[in-house]
């Protein structure tokens, strides 16, 4: 599948890399071959019928790729599509740690939803497979793990205390992806530019006013328990 469809699995800087936020894992370039052409398949399969209904012989046979090589890399279909989602979040929620951007973003907002205008067939392939929730499940982990981080080295976020951070970079990631939904729902009509914009100024109004905020003893041992 072409990448305007798609999140692919490249190591050329525009689109997926690897694990690492600042040192992409490095794979054989024939490994990294099969692996996208049979994300390409499944993803490809998933907009003809259900997820359920997709057997690992069908990715196979669509990828022209053997059983015993998809068993070298994956454990299953659920395994294939987990690492590519993953390979994507990882990518992109660290887009602005690897660069070492040195503005106030916490996220990149504008190249997310500018990638999201190529990439809607593939979000409709996870609406109607219905793994759409266990990709924002995955997203959300991502994105608040490095919104945590980014946060951790912004002079504007340091009166922000530590386990107070955290909670706060979670329900970050949370308005992000609630953002994506209603920006593709309405026809992705505002550019991600704007989208950008909106979004920072709601985070950085919630940032100064959570750190505004003195949390009683109760409540920080609450929070404390729950990260």
């Amino acid at each position: 599948m072409r990448p305007q469809n798609r999140p692919r699995n490249r190591t050329n800087g525009s689109l997926v890399c690897g694990k690492e936020a600042t040192s992409p894992r490095k794979i054989d370039r024939r490994v990294r071959h099969t692996r996208d052409v049979l994300g390409d398949a499944l993803v490809i399969l998933m907009h003809e019928k259900p997820f359920r209904a997709i057997s690992v012989q069908d990715a196979l046979e669509r990828a022209h790729v053997s059983r015993s090589t998809f068993y070298t890399h994956f454990r299953d279909k659920d395994d294939l599509f987990l690492s590519d989602a993953e390979d994507f979040l990882e990518f992109m929620s660290t887009l602005l740690l690897r660069r070492g951007e040195v503005s106030t973003r916490i996220a990149p907002v504008q190249e997310l939803f500018a990638h999201l205008a190529e990439w809607r067939p593939f979000h409709a392939a996870l609406v109607a497979s219905g793994k759409i929730h266990d990709f924002r499940e995955l997203a959300q982990g991502h994105f608040a793990r490095v919104i945590d981080q980014r946060l951790a080295r912004l002079p504007s976020a340091r009166a922000l205390p530590a386990s107070r951070r955290t909670a706060v970079a979670h329900a970050f990631a949370g308005a992000l992806l609630s953002l994506v939904t209603w920006w593709i729902d309405h026809g992705m009509s505002a550019p991600p530019e704007q989208m950008d914009e909106i979004y920072h100024q709601m985070v950085w109004s919630g940032v100064r006013a959570s750190a505004g905020r003195t949390l009683s003893p109760v409540s920080r041992s609450a929070i404390g328990r729950r990260i």
